[in-house]
């Protein structure tokens, strides 16, 4: 069993990374269920002041050390996605839950491992597709797929841009896990599948290659059971502009969500079917805040998670026969 912390979960940070604050740190304060107490990094300076940024009472040598600390019962995943596998199976069998940052691995084979880790070790692994845990996502599901205001769906169009320019970043690096199609494109492929609710066949890719092996963008066709077909596209090109939008084609109108990514941020959700136009948003507080309460609630109360193993498994299925469709190599290779 998990070492436990009484009511509360502490949580450690394998890796300083950048996106540890807003998807953990931050939420952990105004979380009753949660606390970050710890933080580990490749750097033990960058994991010291980081720790103090942040102001994270505990930091440990190594990774592995963090992983069977008893400071901790749970660990957020911030490294390489080519990490991911090693450092969650190990985590796993320490004894700890894991949060993963997404992508979940950079192979099917290993995103089957570490699910199969966490049924062996009888713990909770959740990827870290922090959108699904806003309301919104539960209003889209209801107007499509309970109140039926589309009637049958027939197309979704769903796409992530955002620019990376930096060549040194790890998204530039197939050793790693890069890609945009890795580290962007994952979210509409997640957006059409959760509309569609079903699971697609590539028909074709078309990438845009940049350094050896990277796909600085990606364009992708799905087909869905009943003839629904979906096109995904995805970008981090250094002359694109920020976007996240899924738009959902059915036999009685369409439906537009503009940032179903961080609706915090700001959004909307404009239906325009038979019966009439509506725009609306939907209120809830910031998908990180929505994860790890979900998260949390998994490791104290034994609650369901959507983005548990088995999604994570066809979500990387899916990435992976994008990239052979593409031409591309196996992500890590």
């Amino acid at each position: 069993m998990a070492r436990r912390g009484g009511g509360i979960v502490r949580i450690g940070l394998l890796g300083a990374s950048r996106i540890a604050p807003a998807a953990v740190v931050e939420p952990a304060r105004t979380c009753e269920r949660a606390e970050v107490t710890a933080v580990a990094a490749r750097d033990p300076r960058r994991a010291a002041t980081f720790a103090d940024q942040h102001r994270i009472p505990h930091v440990v040598d190594t990774y592995a050390d963090l992983i069977a600390s008893d400071l901790v019962d749970a660990i957020y995943v911030g490294l390489p996605p080519s990490a991911h596998a090693p450092w969650t199976i190990a985590a796993l069998e320490a004894g700890t839950h894991v949060l993963c940052e997404k992508p979940f691995s950079c192979t099917t084979e290993e995103a089957v491992a570490m699910v199969a880790a966490a049924e062996r070790t009888g713990l909770v692994l959740c990827e870290a597709y922090h959108w699904r845990y806003h309301p919104l996502a539960d209003r889209l599901h209801q107007l499509l797929h309970v109140e039926r205001r589309l009637g049958r769906l027939r197309h979704v169009e769903a796409a992530f841009d955002a620019p990376i320019p930096d060549l040194t970043d790890i998204r530039h690096d197939p050793r790693l896990g890069g890609g945009a199609l890795m580290d962007l494109g994952c979210y509409p492929v997640q957006w059409a599948r959760f509309v569609a609710g079903a699971e697609p066949e590539v028909e074709r890719a078309r990438a845009v290659e940049g350094q050896p092996g990277i796909d600085v963008s990606m364009e992708v066709e799905l087909r869905f059971p009943d003839d629904l077909t979906a096109f995904v596209t995805t970008s981090m090109d250094p002359d694109v502009e920020v976007r996240a939008v899924v738009r959902v084609e059915g036999e009685a109108g369409t439906l537009t969500v503009v940032n179903p990514l961080a609706p915090h941020l700001g959004h909307r959700l404009v239906l325009e079917a038979d019966d009439g136009s509506t725009t609306e948003t939907v209120d809830g507080g910031t998908t990180y805040d929505h994860q790890l309460q979900a998260f949390t609630a998994a490791i104290l109360d034994g609650a369901p998670l959507p983005t548990g193993g088995a999604d994570a498994v066809v979500t990387m299925a899916v990435l992976e026969a994008c990239y052979a469709a593409a031409g591309l190599p196996r992500r890590g290779a």
